[in-house]
């Protein structure tokens, strides 16, 4: 019996050889998040701001003594202070974490051994969501216990610790979704960075802009009512916009669903243009 023809030269692997899966996609984007200093640089400051500004209110606030009583008001909604400039280097490393890939080129080399678009974009926002919204959680976790330890005041219900933290993570992270989203559009790691402050910044300075116009008190109103500084602020229980501004847990998912919609833009264009 004759045996199949073999190429001289030719060499058979001992190792199986097998499909890649969803799981070999996350453990490629967890490799490349925890290995390059944009990661560590961002989150490190950000967590500086978080735990230094959220300190620094609560210890001038205790300082002032009665004259800073705050009653019955509950002290969590001051980690807004240092919650509200670490999300600034949150939107920059979701940014970071796709555009820079398509500025240095390895996007190509990404997307060969994954040409699944959506698989990589997925494992991207996946890895970079769970990343952050740990860090972030438990760093408003440790600002949270502190500031209601430094200053007299009301003690939080259950509701209110968890939307000063757990809330405040999942808001946190999907900003930094959405600032993901923006930069797989852009592909330009400065543009889309731009892009994200001037949607943090713009509509509060847009607003002030209109306070001398009756006529735009519409637009301003809705400006100041659902920026990003107001939402978050109303995840504390704070209500902007002369009370009618969104509270609570529904502030974190009008940007739960904003970050999923510029994913969803963001699967759209990766799938219809070139790397």
């Amino acid at each position: 019996m004759s045996t199949p023809y073999q190429q001289p030269g030719s060499y058979a692997s001992p190792i199986p050889v097998r499909g890649a899966h969803f799981g070999d996609a996350l453990a490629s984007e967890w490799t490349k998040i925890r290995s390059v200093r944009s990661t560590i640089w961002t989150l490190s400051v950000m967590i500086v701001l978080v735990l230094g500004i959220g300190l620094a209110v609560a210890a001038l606030v205790s300082a002032a003594g009665e004259s800073a009583e705050l009653g019955d008001e509950s002290v969590l909604g001051m980690g807004f202070f240092g919650i509200l400039p670490g999300s600034i280097c949150v939107m920059t490393l979701g940014v970071l974490t796709i555009s820079s890939e398509y500025g240095t080129g390895m996007i190509r080399t990404t997307l060969t051994a994954c040409p699944s678009r959506g698989r990589v974009l997925a494992a991207k926002a996946a890895v970079f969501f769970l990343l952050v919204f740990f860090i972030t959680t438990l760093t408003a976790g440790v600002v949270a216990v502190m500031q209601n330890a430094m200053v007299e005041a009301g003690e939080p219900t259950g509701d209110e610790w968890l939307r000063a933290t757990v809330g405040v993570g999942i808001y946190v992270a999907s900003l930094g979704l959405l600032a993901l989203g923006v930069g797989a559009m852009i592909r330009h790691s400065a543009g889309s960075i731009t892009i994200m402050l001037g949607l943090m910044l713009m509509p509060m300075v847009a607003g002030v802009f209109m306070l001398g116009f009756d006529s735009m008190s519409g637009v301003r109103d809705f400006l100041f009512t659902y920026s990003i500084p107001s939402q978050l602020i109303g995840i504390y229980g704070e209500a902007t916009g002369g009370g009618s501004g969104p509270l609570g847990w529904t502030s974190v998912w009008i940007m739960l669903g904003l970050s999923l919609a510029a994913l969803g833009g963001a699967y759209a264009t990766m799938s219809s243009r070139d790397v």
